[in-house]
């Protein structure tokens, strides 16, 4: 297993710096602690993926090692659309697989950023399957919605903006679903000393899960964050960051996540996904946000910055939805 480091993302960051939005950072209302929004959902594609994806093709590419092929995923959500997305300003082919049941929204984007689009199947597994045997057929370059430290690292240069623009940052809260992102950030907040709290659902834990048990464990998935943080089991390289002595794992329910995504709309007019809210509602004492109860309770005059890390859902759920 590869153990990111501070390098990994510093060479990342040098890696993607022309092609990425510079995270903004905007401050916010809190109680008794100062508080800064990271708007990463306004990144390219709608979400922090693109980083990862973009790292990790530019790597392949210096490396003499992208096929004629192009690159291969199976992921019809944030990953997908960040893979196409890369893949076509580097002009490099990209096949992205979905089963036949995906959203006509979701492969109407992919194939607007030049994917060719293979559906296969009815659930996820057999168009992971289908695109396993493409890549083995053609040399397609096998991408990976999170599982690889080069999409970590990419992930993490999140830190080094967010450095710039709040240079004495204490606390940097993201949503965890397979943890590619956690790992990433992670790596370089160690670097820096800074606290990482990593937030996810009561009913989608895995990376929770996996320090209760010492080890990558597969767990449920059952909740409205989902679509963006369902993994069923963390990465190793996450397991191994959640260990470094700054890092805190938390749980948060699913209405507590839904009232902060609401919150965000109502008192910023910020439409994110509910991934984005998790992050959110892991944190006590934002107003409008969330209610008491949260897990986290920051100090007083703690400089703490929430990573906002997606838009891609319908804005309609944010009035039309309820609780579950």
């Amino acid at each position: 297993m590869h153990h990111l480091s501070y390098g990994d993302v510093k060479t990342a960051a040098d890696r993607v710096a022309d092609g990425i939005r510079p995270v903004a950072v905007v401050r916010a209302d809190a109680g008794g602690f100062e508080l800064h929004l990271a708007l990463e959902f306004m990144q390219h594609t709608g979400s922090f993926k693109a980083r990862g994806a973009l790292n990790f093709l530019v790597a392949h590419r210096e490396r003499g090692e992208l096929p004629d092929s192009g690159v291969t995923l199976a992921s019809g959500g944030n990953a997908g659309l960040a893979c196409a997305w890369a893949a076509r300003g580097l002009g490099v082919p990209a096949t992205v697989f979905l089963p036949e049941t995906a959203p006509r929204t979701k492969i109407d984007r992919l194939r607007a950023y030049g994917a060719d689009v293979r559906l296969v199947g009815t659930e996820y597994a057999e168009a992971a399957a289908a695109c396993e045997e493409f890549a083995a057929g053609t040399g397609a370059l096998r991408s990976h919605a999170y599982d690889h430290p080069l999409i970590a690292a990419g992930a993490g240069t999140l830190v080094e903006e967010i450095r710039a623009q709040v240079p004495l940052v204490d606390t940097v809260v993201v949503a965890v679903g397979g943890g590619g992102l956690f790992a990433g950030v992670a790596a370089a907040a160690e670097h820096h000393g800074i606290r990482v709290v990593a937030v996810e659902p009561e009913r989608c834990r895995a990376l929770n899960a996996a320090l209760e048990a010492g080890r990558v464990v597969d767990v449920e998935v059952d909740s409205v964050a989902a679509d963006a943080l369902g993994a069923r089991r963390a990465t190793p390289m996450a397991l191994a960051a959640a260990g470094h002595r700054n890092v805190r794992s938390v749980l948060v329910t699913d209405d507590a996540l839904v009232a902060a995504r609401r919150g965000l709309w109502e008192q910023y007019r910020l439409a994110v996904e509910n991934a984005a809210a998790t992050a959110v509602s892991g944190v006590a004492g934002i107003t409008g946000c969330t209610e008491g109860g949260a897990p986290y309770v920051p100090s007083a005059g703690e400089r703490v910055v929430v990573v906002l890390c997606g838009s891609n859902a319908d804005p309609g759920e944010l009035t039309e939805a309820e609780p579950r």
